[in-house]
């Protein structure tokens, strides 16, 4: 073969793999847009949740006179006795001298809710149901849609399929001619889809990286995904740490609940969710009181700054932990509620080495581990994902002529095989996305081109 007609050769293909990658790129994105707008402006609110509940509750939120702090067991009596027909779950001891103390209520009737208390006075200051706050929607929405099981797979879907407009993005956003500033890394001053063709693409190029970065670091949260990486660690052993396999059943008995601290301890950290619960040595005793509890955590090192979850049942235990900016600070206790013996106590050390990387992803994420800066940093990618999602459709729109206004259909088996393949490598990684992408391109060249008004609108037809 001449070398004229290898370099039309090569060019050809790679005008078939282009077309092949926008399709993809297209789809992908008419998919995922509305979700990435969701994920996006929810995520934002997220990063400055305490900033907005400082400015919306002042009062609630600060004490008025600074002074010792009072233990765990005054404070939950103080929440206590401002609302008597409850039960106390957890109390989170101030973060800061200035702060109060939270306690989680649960009444006999309603909804549970938090109760925010002067931890000098012990005086309860106001009471708030976190899905009702500006905060608890948004942490809500971003999680799972309120949707629940359904939203959260939603979001999951949403998350892998960004990831394949990530890198398709970054395929067609790649520089075909000598590299000019203007068009590849700064948008070019025009007017129309032009303008916004190059918005959508340097935008994505600025903020991919961090992207990937969000989803990646996100995606341990989802049920599905994140069940798959835990089962994956816990068999390795890089999980959470190795003294729960081998302590649990304090002379436990086979009506004892098997149950993950995720299920028994809400708000735990990532790390220690799959870990199996501990159990309380079943006697005849009295559960000892929290009063005893603080003295046992003060014995061991633990003062200030910790969460105490409260036993639910007879089998339950007291567990406290810590839960800072940075991970490397987390620890966790469980106490015997009958004995007030210390059944684990363990720290950021103690995990394996994922979960240990996902914990510092986490705190990143949520644009805690190094403060203002770090905020900022994922706002800027929040931001980025933003206008991605909304300057992908106007681009759309304003390209769109008649149908769904698709790339023009693909030309070359071995390619579009080759896609696929490429797919179903990712769908290894993130089963959902294997399986839908699957799913899509069996309907897709099985059964929407058979139908000629589906195939004219969708754009299949040659």
């Amino acid at each position: 073969m001449s070398d004229s007609k290898l370099i039309q050769t090569k060019a050809a293909n790679r005008a078939v793999l282009h077309r092949v990658i926008f399709r993809l790129h297209f789809y992908a994105g008419i998919l995922v847009a509305p979700f990435v707008l969701i994920l996006a402006i929810t995520g934002a609110i997220y990063l400055y949740v305490t900033e907005i509940e400082d400015i919306a509750h002042p009062d609630w939120r600060f004490i008025k006179e600074a002074g010792p702090h009072l233990p765990p067991h005054k404070i939950i009596e103080g929440a206590l006795a401002a609302f008597p027909d409850t039960v106390a779950t957890r109390v989170d001891l101030p973060t800061a001298p200035k702060r109060t103390a939270v306690v989680f209520l649960t009444p006999e009737i309603g909804e549970p809710f938090r109760v925010y208390v002067d931890p000098v006075s012990g005086i309860a200051n106001g009471s708030f149901i976190y899905g009702q706050t500006l905060v608890g929607f948004a942490d809500r929405m971003h999680g799972s849609l309120l949707m629940g099981e359904t939203g959260d797979l939603i979001v999951e879907l949403a998350s892998c399929w960004t990831i394949v407009l990530i890198l398709t993005g970054l395929y067609l956003w790649w520089p075909r001619t000598p590299n000019k500033v203007w068009g590849v890394f700064l948008p070019r001053l025009g007017k129309g889809r032009p303008f916004w063709r190059d918005l959508h693409a340097l935008t994505g190029i600025w903020t991919s990286g961090l992207l990937l970065f969000l989803i990646l670091s996100g995606l341990p949260w989802a049920s599905n995904w994140g069940g798959y990486l835990q089962g994956i660690m816990t068999s390795m052993g890089v999980g959470y740490p190795a003294s729960y396999r081998t302590h649990m059943n304090h002379d436990a008995i086979e009506t004892d609940p098997v149950q993950t601290l995720a299920e028994t301890t809400p708000g735990i950290s990532w790390a220690m969710e799959p870990a199996p619960a501990p159990h309380s040595e079943h006697t005849h005793k009295m559960p000892i009181s929290v009063k005893e509890v603080s003295a046992i955590l003060e014995g061991v090192g633990l003062t200030t700054a910790y969460r105490l979850s409260l036993p639910k049942d007879a089998h339950d235990v007291f567990t406290a932990y810590t839960y800072p900016d940075q991970p490397e600070g987390q620890r966790t206790i469980h106490l015997d509620q009958y004995s007030g013996e210390v059944i684990n106590n363990v720290g950021f050390a103690d995990y394996g080495i994922g979960a240990k990387t996902v914990e510092l992803g986490v705190a990143i994420h949520m644009g805690n581990y190094f403060g203002i800066p770090n905020q900022l940093l994922m706002l800027f990618a929040a931001l980025g994902a933003a206008m991605l999602s909304l300057s992908g459709p106007i681009m759309w729109m304003k390209r769109r002529k008649t149908g769904l206004g698709a790339p023009k259909p693909l030309g070359s088996n071995q390619m579009i095989w080759s896609v696929a393949f490429l797919l179903l490598a990712l769908g290894v990684i993130f089963p959902t996305l294997g399986i839908t992408a699957l799913i899509l391109f069996v309907v897709e060249r099985l059964l929407l081109s058979r139908i000629a008004p589906v195939r004219s609108w969708l754009g299949l037809a040659q």
